[in-house]
């Protein structure tokens, strides 16, 4: 295999031909509707098809196409079952693998950023990636730290041309929002691309994720719950940190126990809520392939490239919204949404008409105890995107806040892989504790 593509033309020419391709699948279905071949049949056709393109280019380019594809894998659980499950295999492997870099290209990367010595600092190095993903690629090796085994560690290395390709995905992929929509109607994919594409320049400072990855681990030191590695050294294009084994959260989607799904929904929910509180940071790249659940029981974290830096915690008015949504006070949800910017100032709206909007969303918190299901995520994804419901109505008049902008994105996304993995957890409890404004005061 080749390193990371590079030249604009042969990345473009394949990001080109998708909806290329998509167009021909229309035209396709087109035809079939003169023969008589039923409307939902041709739709279903069209979209497997697509799917199947769609997420096998986005893996071969890795770079931002690849990431693209990570953060939409999340998503898979809000798909109807008989059109995700032609492609849930070719998602998962989205996840957590992409083709390899060359030992060649390892090694030189290595020089460049450790020094020309860099095999002294390395008891073994392995030059078979153990992971592979959308800017970099894993190693096991064993760092040389004084004692007689020395200390199982993870090598990140980041592919070369890395930057340069992102700069050509994202410029290509901002066309293909037909494309999306062909397999989820009613995703709006632009907002999301350019979001990833201003976090994808601080992904690619590895430097930056060391910082946030301690940050991290100091807040958790101890901790019975969350297990982060500890951070052992650091270059712009390489990190080194402790390795961690346990069960990636993937195959837990696939095979794993009731109890395991159950708890590592558990941790999720706990890490999502409760790190901004205790290291200022929301860990923002939240897809199966970043988690483990240990022997132990705790979930072990990796990947903190992508991360949201609230120093305050999560934004005070969020906890305090949903307390006043599910207690059923319409008017002061209304009147908070206006005064974060979710609501115009002067756009007239009903306010029992938002409640009726946010409820059914905010089940998982009505309850003491809920069972996220892709069922569920179906169901409201499907309320959603209808053009004829009431929500999708009421949605026009909502605007998301730039502020807003990546926490509704993590939010999303984490609530795709709880429905993935069909947690059952005291979800409620957990926000009790960590939420900023939800339990209520005096």
């Amino acid at each position: 295999m080749t390193e990371i593509p590079r030249w604009a033309v042969s990345r473009t020419a394949k990001l080109a031909a998708l909806p290329i391709g998509f167009a021909g699948r229309t035209v396709l279905g087109l035809g079939k509707r003169v023969t008589g071949l039923a409307s939902d049949v041709i739709s279903t056709e069209i979209q497997e098809r697509t799917a199947e393109q769609l997420f096998s280019v986005l893996g071969q380019l890795k770079g931002g196409a690849m990431k693209a594809g990570q953060a939409l894998s999340v998503f898979e659980a809000a798909l109807p079952e008989e059109l995700a499950a032609p492609y849930r295999q070719a998602l998962t492997k989205l996840q957590e693998a992409a083709p390899p870099l060359p030992a060649g290209s390892v090694h030189k990367v290595l020089a460049e950023q450790l020094g020309a010595d860099w095999r002294e600092r390395f008891v073994e190095f392995d030059d078979r990636p153990a992971a592979a993903a959308s800017i970099g690629q894993v190693h096991r090796a064993v760092w040389r730290d004084g004692s007689a085994a020395g200390r199982p560690v993870a090598v990140k290395v980041q592919y070369p041309g890395a930057g340069d390709a992102l700069l050509a995905d994202f410029k290509q992929l901002s066309r293909l929002s037909t494309m999306f929509r062909a397999i989820q109607p009613g995703l709006d994919i632009k907002p999301l691309l350019n979001e990833l594409r201003d976090r994808l320049a601080e992904e690619l400072d590895y430097e930056l994720e060391a910082e946030s990855q301690r940050a991290f681990a100091a807040a958790y030191t101890g901790d019975d719950q969350i297990m982060v590695p500890a951070v052992l050294a650091a270059a712009p294009r390489v990190l080194v940190t402790e390795w961690i084994d346990g069960v990636p959260l993937s195959k837990i989607i696939s095979s794993g126990t009731s109890d395991q799904r159950d708890r590592a929904g558990l941790l999720m929910a706990v890490l999502h809520f409760s790190a901004p509180a205790r290291a200022g940071l929301l860990h923002a790249d939240p897809h199966p392939g970043n988690f483990r659940l240990l022997d132990d029981g705790r979930l072990g974290v990796v990947d903190f490239g992508a991360v949201a830096r609230l120093p305050g915690g999560h934004p005070e008015p969020i906890g305090r919204l949903v307390r006043l949504a599910l207690d059923g006070d319409s008017d002061a949800v209304v009147a908070g949404l206006r005064d974060e910017g979710f609501i115009k100032p002067d756009d007239p709206i009903d306010a029992s008409a938002v409640l009726d909007f946010l409820l059914p969303m905010l089940a998982p918190l009505a309850a003491e105890e809920f069972q996220f299901t892709r069922q569920w995520l179906r169901d409201e994804a499907a309320r959603l995107a209808n053009p004829k419901s009431p929500a999708y109505q009421l949605s026009r008049h909502l605007n998301l806040p730039p502020a807003y902008l990546l926490i509704h994105r993590v939010t999303l996304g984490s609530i795709g892989v709880l429905s993935q993995l069909e947690a059952r957890a005291r979800y409620r409890d957990v926000v009790r504790r960590w939420l900023p404004g939800f339990a209520p005061t005096g």
